[in-house]
């Protein structure tokens, strides 16, 4: 079943821990105004591969980060839908997950594994008294009558599950689930900066299914002959390259979307789908040629909008194939095409 308590915890980290053999955790001491909590982060799996697949990226920008600042400090418990302030890897757009590596936890030598990517950034926020940490997992405690078994507070109390949360392996499938990924979200404000941090288990897929989380196969079936991609490699068959969303005398009936078909053949889009940031989609039709761009313009009923936003563009059986997102201050000038 999914995780019952998924929310974020905003908060100063004070102390860490580097996580060892026993422990593969990296552990993070972080503070509210009155409470304590510890985050723990996985950086090895128990299944084979060992190592997680991971992501930094030190410019992190996507329309969640404005709906984050204004938040209290604290864990805020969070609904797992689109449109709100949950994470999903596949469906939120939140990076190029082509770029994620693997990667051990812990090996001889300067910068060079888990521990220390992710050492370097909480390091650097603990030297900056502004700096603040988006952690989204799941919540335990308060445990009343036990202290922290890592750091010494009482009560015990923190979040875990800082990863992906669907496409599990068979064991652990009954915590999958969408719109429940966990992930680190550190913000300097002096710099006006966001670092993301994202890791993965090796042994979960990247398509899953829009309700329960659970691994799908994205490979080609014999009614579906459209040349999409197959498991485990790039799904940049047709890429999403540029979109106008803030068009002039703001009328969404005019919001438009490019794609650009990559693949030596030429695709039929009778089914495929463009989705906006609450999953309305805009089904598409037709052929696209090799090499070939097509201009969509979306109707009202898929709106972009001028906040910041996601698009998402899904194949006939509904697979995701590309998606990217875009901030406010990229959607601010009236009748600028955004190029991705």
């Amino acid at each position: 079943m999914p995780l019952k308590e998924y929310g974020v915890l905003k908060g100063r980290p004070i102390a860490r821990r580097l996580a060892v053999t026993s422990n593969a955790h990296y552990q993070v001491h972080l503070v509210d105004d009155d409470t304590d909590y510890r985050i723990a982060i996985n950086v090895r799996s128990k299944l084979s591969p060992s190592e997680l697949e991971y992501l930094i990226d030190e410019n992190f920008a996507h329309p969640i980060t404005s709906n984050l600042v204004n938040l209290p400090l604290g864990f805020k418990l969070i609904e797992s839908k689109p449109g709100g302030l949950a994470l999903d890897f596949i469906r939120g757009n939140l990076f190029d997950r082509t770029k994620m590596i693997p990667l051990p936890f812990d090996v001889p030598g300067p910068d060079n594994d888990l521990n220390e990517k992710i050492d370097k950034y909480i390091q650097r926020a603990m030297s900056d008294e502004d700096a603040i940490i988006y952690a989204f997992g799941e919540r335990w405690g308060p445990e009343r009558k036990i202290k922290d078994k890592i750091f010494g507070f009482l009560p015990g109390n923190g979040i875990h599950d800082i990863h992906a949360n669907q496409g599990n392996a068979k064991k652990f499938e009954r915590d999958d689930g969408v719109w429940q990924d966990g992930a680190l979200l550190i913000h300097f404000p002096s710099e006006n900066r966001w670092i993301g941090i994202f890791l993965k288990f090796q042994s979960q897929c990247w398509h899953t299914d829009d309700k329960t989380g659970h691994c799908i196969s994205a490979k080609p079936e014999p009614d579906h002959p459209t040349p999409t991609p197959i498991e485990g490699e790039p799904d940049l068959v047709i890429r999403i390259i540029a979109a106008l969303v803030n068009p002039k005398n703001a009328d969404p009936g005019l919001e438009t979307v490019t794609l650009l078909n990559t693949s030596p053949a030429s695709i039929d889009l009778t089914g495929w789908a463009i989705a906006d940031r609450l999953k309305n989609k805009h089904f598409l039709s037709g052929t696209l040629a090799s090499g070939s761009t097509l201009v969509v313009q979306l109707p009202e009923t898929t709106q972009l909008g001028n906040k910041g936003g996601i698009i998402t563009l899904l194949d006939n059986r509904g697979i995701k194939i590309h998606g990217v997102s875009y901030t406010e201050k990229q959607a601010e000038r009236e009748g600028w095409t955004i190029v991705f």
